[in-house]
């Protein structure tokens, strides 16, 4: 078996864990729409119940139609990551941590919409009164993944243009 079919879940796990212990300590913490300064003036820890996507994106409590969704785009998404983790070489580890992150981060929001029919979220950025989205260790992962994703093609053509592909 290529190693990529053991790295790629693996790493995945392991984000899905870490994921799930912090939304779970959260969960048992924070009441919901609890606030908690950490740095004053820069960052909290509060518990959001997310429905819709990222940054709140169709965020409608009073729907449910939205769940159903984001879990549709979520296995289409899956079912791209594990074409590609197929077609990637064996050697593009980082085209493979990649993946692994976006995975597990996927995984990780899934299953809070199948367990909790929302994601939870609980890091809260600002400066003054202006926040970022509140978001989670699933959703740091999906935005690393897709960041290494972007960072592999560039290099793979960069390759493929000198003609020294990996």
């Amino acid at each position: 078996m290529p190693k990529r079919y053991v790295y790629v879940p693996t790493s995945a796990l392991l984000i899905i864990l870490l994921d799930q212990a912090s939304k779970l300590w959260i969960l048992a913490k924070f009441p919901l729409w609890q606030v908690k300064p950490v740095i004053p003036g820069f960052f909290n820890l509060v518990h959001v119940a997310n429905r819709g996507a990222a940054f709140g994106f169709l965020n409608n409590s009073d729907t449910n139609w939205q769940l159903y969704l984001f879990m549709g785009f979520t296995l289409l998404a899956l079912s791209v990551v594990a074409y590609l983790v197929r077609t990637t070489p064996p050697n593009d580890r980082l085209q493979l941590t990649a993946l692994a992150c976006i995975t597990g981060g996927a995984l990780g929001n899934f299953i809070d919409r199948v367990r909790l029919d929302y994601v939870v979220d609980f890091l809260d950025f600002y400066v003054g009164k202006v926040h970022w989205p509140a978001f989670n260790v699933a959703d740091i992962c999906i935005c690393a993944g897709a960041g290494l994703l972007f960072l592999a093609f560039l290099r793979n053509e960069k390759n493929k243009a000198k003609g020294t592909e990996k």
